[in-house]
């Protein structure tokens, strides 16, 4: 999902060198949610891995 993240902010900021504002702005909000996702995803597994581990040991 990062990698996605990345190819969508390269896209917004090449949109948005060449003067294509309306694409550039697409592609930044796209970058950014999905950005804000993966690290969610992140935060969420990482605490579930704690919590798992913590009643395990």
């Amino acid at each position: 999902m990062i990698k996605w993240a990345i190819i969508f902010l390269v896209i917004g900021l090449v949109a948005g060198a060449l003067g294509l504002t309306g694409v550039a702005g697409v592609s930044m909000g796209i970058a950014k949610f999905l950005f804000v996702t993966a690290l969610l995803i992140a935060v969420v597994l990482f605490v579930l891995g704690v919590t798992v581990f913590r009643r395990i040991t």
